[in-house]
């Protein structure tokens, strides 16, 4: 018997339930802002696994979802939060934009992961709520990343209300990297 050492890479497909929840949810990913500065988005806390009906709005929820991860995250000066769910699909997801469709007609948001709040930091009043901006990242392989952003100080979404560049910045930038991360 010959062994590999280090041991190989479970295939892509099995990431998502042979690696810690560390490895698909790391304390710190590095970003930028839209003038190009960096910035370090910081991991606030970790869901339990859910069912994605739990997990994910009416809107977002993906045929073929097994399950849904969930996990928080606060950029460098913990003035937005994002919670990213990974929607963990029996094969590939179907085609969709970057961004999740809007949610109800009287609702202009995008449909997206529920945030999941944390108490005792800078996502303890990040809620359903408060979310501003969504963006969603997908390829070929059986995930899909949503998230949710908005600012920590838990203003709530008003109608007219337009994320700010930098705010979707974190959407999008949260669900690139954290795909990146399963599918790489």
């Amino acid at each position: 018997m010959t062994m590999l050492w280090p041991p190989a890479e479970p295939p892509v497909a099995d990431r998502w339930r042979l690696w810690p929840a560390a490895e698909i949810f790391p304390a710190q990913l590095p970003g930028t802002t839209p003038s190009g500065a960096r910035t370090t988005y910081v991991l606030v806390g970790i869901a339990p696994e859910s069912p994605c009906a739990a997990a994910f709005q009416d809107g977002a929820r993906l045929p073929g979802c097994l399950t849904a991860l969930r996990a928080t995250y606060t950029e460098s000066t913990q003035t937005f939060v994002a919670t990213a769910g990974i929607a963990v699909l029996t094969g590939p997801p179907p085609a969709g934009p970057s961004t999740p469709p809007a949610g109800r007609s009287t609702d202009p948001r995008p449909a997206t992961v529920r945030p999941y709040p944390v108490q005792g930091g800078p996502a303890e009043l990040f809620g359903q709520r408060q979310y501003i901006t969504g963006a969603r990242e997908s390829g070929p392989e059986r995930y899909v990343v949503l998230t949710a952003a908005g600012y920590s100080d838990g203003r709530p979404y008003t109608r007219g209300l337009a994320a700010t560049p930098r705010l979707r910045g974190v959407a999008e930038q949260l669900a690139r990297a954290l795909h990146r991360r399963l599918t790489g």
